[in-house]
């Protein structure tokens, strides 16, 4: 049963992400989005560590340390801020392209629908951005400063004006910050 219910989820994320890249003109990336996650790899430990109310890959971490479903999706999809980041490399980190950036908001609010529910505010993705991403153990500075912005100005303005200034970036870059 666990595996229906992971299959739906991951699904209906990645239509969510799909449409929400499609506002925001990102439609090659929406197509794309997540398909890592139906690969064996990922799939069937995802489904093992399945709860419905928040990603399996915390609680892989929580019983086994690591999780080797992040540590394969973060390898496989570019709008991961860790796929950016090598720490044995001379240069540790490589920008990362706003319509990464963007996707990866995209993934955001989807995330956040979809665990969170009828709980979601359009200050949700800003929140778990904080918690999950502090700044001072933040390398790709540049990268935060841009999460950010799109998530306070998700948090002020809403869905329908975020996608489309997200349009706008995609066409004439960060200009904002």
């Amino acid at each position: 049963m666990k595996i229906i219910r992971h299959f739906i989820t991951i699904t209906y994320h990645r239509h969510l992400v799909m449409w929400y890249c499609f506002k925001s003109g990102l439609y090659k990336q929406g197509l794309l989005h997540d398909l890592s996650k139906y690969s064996p790899t990922e799939f069937f430990i995802s489904a093992k560590y399945y709860l419905g109310y928040r990603s399996p890959i915390g609680n892989e971490r929580r019983n086994k340390g690591y999780s080797l479903i992040f540590l394969h999706h973060k390898g496989h999809n570019r709008h991961h801020l860790e796929y950016w980041y090598d720490p044995y490399a001379l240069n540790r980190r490589i920008s990362m392209p706003d319509k990464y950036i963007l996707e990866s908001i995209c993934d955001r609010i989807a995330a956040a629908k979809i665990y969170l529910k009828k709980d979601y505010t359009t200050n949700s993705p800003l929140e778990y951005f904080l918690n999950d991403h502090p700044i001072t153990d933040f390398i790709l500075k540049e990268e935060y400063d841009k999460f950010f912005y799109l998530l306070t100005y998700l948090s002020k303005n809403g869905e329908k004006a975020l996608f489309k200034k997200m349009r706008v970036i995609l066409k004439e870059g960060f200009k904002d910050l």
